[in-house]
């Protein structure tokens, strides 16, 4: 959603890196442009003007020209100025001190609600809660049967005691459920409500009638990050008509200008809690200004990435494999391989992950084609093995290669292909789990394996010998000065600002890994 302002704001501070001083004029034109990419993007004025006035202000300051390096400090500025837009700090849950807490979730129709109410109560069964859905939109056709499967789905409780299609009473559902939920030993009620197509006061009448029945906890107001500008003048229409506590975003993975997401939390003074950015159940999250001001600013959201690894990852299973791949590569199965490989597809999208890697954003079109496919790909070939072959692929002969490719619905060269990638990862791995680091970087601080480097290092250079003609030893020692220079600006390959991104191409020992 903000790919576009990612790269205008990219290509504003492309400009600034280089200068040992930056000039009024300079932090003017920066400013400008920073002033273009917000409105592009599709945020409210009045929040683009306070934001514009508070990176001048601070940029003019003794901040930025008293900095070893002004442009690295006006980026600064500009992260945390976008983390207050954002609404600072992470806003969490309230939580009544007697069970149950209640919920309500409010926003126009569309705007995803009983969707959300689904992926929040699955979010929460996560945290250890015991939610319950209740249908409180009696008036959408077909409403209160979508809840039912979207709590089925979420695996998680629902109270539907009306069939709704304009039939029953939502405030007396609302109140009876509280009940329900006590008897039933549901320590969090999540309140589904109707909403309309726009503003009118029966809509308002009705949530306002729906939080004076329950006196929720928390009112959370659903609002589409993709309707732009009109985001904004519904959570105001709402804050004054009703009131809520806090915002939720939904279809934040739409292609939208996202300046939504931006203003509401400024212009409402209530901070968005919440983010749903695609389909599944799964892909809903707590909100956190500081991580989502990285992602725009291109800075990666490695936070996220981690706890999403926690979250899936065993500890244990993770220890036992390090153990194994210590003792030597062949100890490391297919059998391995695809646990591994299905782990990692637990986590979500192959491209929101790498999204999450600081640097990606300069390789997003690359990203954003990688077929995920792949991998289901991968796991129908290894799963058309016998176990002798999983444990030992060397035994994969022309024969084999023949049936498992027919088993898998692939060409023979993708079964090769795969054995291949197996070896070297295999070894790449192993190498890793001894200390050695990734092939073509140095090892890193107490990993080991620096004394063998070291010595090969050495060796190699006792190996190499100068060229005794004059003018091709200075065109060695020129090209070896130059190799040092770029791997000194460039040490992870990425590409660089003047070089156009589909030009960029992974390095060589990851490449054979992406088929």
């Amino acid at each position: 959603m903000f790919d576009t302002l990612s790269d205008r704001l990219a290509a504003t501070f492309k400009n600034l890196r280089g200068k040992g001083r930056l000039s009024e004029a300079d932090i003017d034109a920066t400013a400008r442009e920073i002033r273009i990419a917000l409105l592009e993007a599709d945020v409210a004025l009045p929040v683009v003007r306070s934001f514009i006035k508070q990176v001048k202000e601070r940029a003019l300051g003794a901040e930025v020209s008293q900095a070893l390096n002004p442009a690295q400090q006006v980026i600064k500025i500009v992260n945390e100025e976008l983390i207050g837009i954002l609404g600072g700090e992470t806003r969490r849950l309230r939580f009544a001190k007697t069970a149950p807490t209640v919920i309500m979730l409010a926003g126009l129709q569309g705007a995803g609600k009983t969707t959300l109410a689904g992926k929040l109560g699955h979010w929460l069964k996560g945290q250890g809660h015991a939610p319950l859905l209740v249908a409180c939109d009696l008036q959408r056709p077909n409403a209160v049967n979508q809840l039912a499967v979207v709590a089925e789905r979420a695996g998680v409780a629902i109270y539907a005691p009306e069939p709704g299609n304009g039939v029953g009473d939502p405030v007396q559902v609302a109140k009876d459920s509280v009940e329900f939920a006590r008897s039933k030993q549901h320590d969090v009620v999540i309140v589904d409500t109707a909403g309309r197509l726009g503003i009118d006061q029966e809509l308002m009448r009705q949530a306002a009638d729906i939080r004076d029945a329950v006196s929720p906890d928390e009112v959370l107001f659903v609002v589409d990050a993709m309707i732009g500008q009109d985001a904004v003048n519904t959570a105001e229409a709402f804050r004054d008509g009703v009131g809520f506590d806090g915002v939720v975003l939904s279809k934040l993975d739409g292609d939208a200008r996202g300046g939504a997401a931006l203003s509401v939390a400024h212009v409402t003074g209530k901070q968005v809690m919440f983010a749903s950015n695609g389909e599944k159940l799964d892909d809903f999250d707590a909100f956190h200004p500081d991580r989502m001001a990285s992602r725009i600013l291109g800075m990666g959201d490695m936070l996220s990435l981690i706890e999403k690894a926690e979250q899936t990852f065993s500890q244990d299973e993770a220890e036992k494999m390090a153990a194994k791949l210590a003792k030597g590569p062949k100890e490391f199965t297919l059998d391995d391989f695809l646990s591994q490989m299905e782990q990692v597809r637990k986590m979500g999208s192959i491209s929101k992950l790498l999204g999450m890697l600081p640097g990606m954003g300069q390789i997003k079109d690359q990203i954003n084609n990688l077929d995920e496919r792949d991998v289901d790909r991968t796991a129908a070939i290894i799963k058309s093995m016998t176990p002798a072959e999983r444990q030992d692929p060397t035994i994969i002969n022309g024969s084999r290669r023949a049936r498992i490719a027919k088993g898998s619905g692939v060409d023979v060269s993708a079964v090769k292909n795969l054995v291949e990638r197996f070896f070297d990862a295999r070894k790449m791995m192993s190498r890793m789990a001894q200390g050695g680091g990734m092939p073509g970087m140095p090892g890193m601080p107490g990993m080991g394996g620096g004394a063998a480097r070291k010595k090969k290092q050495v060796k190699q250079a006792k190996g190499k010998r100068k060229s005794g003609n004059p003018m091709k030893r200075k065109a060695e020692e020129q090209a070896a000065a130059a190799r040092r220079e770029q791997q000194a600006e460039n040490p992870l390959g990425l590409p660089q600002g003047g070089q156009p991104a589909q030009n960029f191409e992974l390095p060589d020992e990851f490449k054979k890994f992406m088929g």
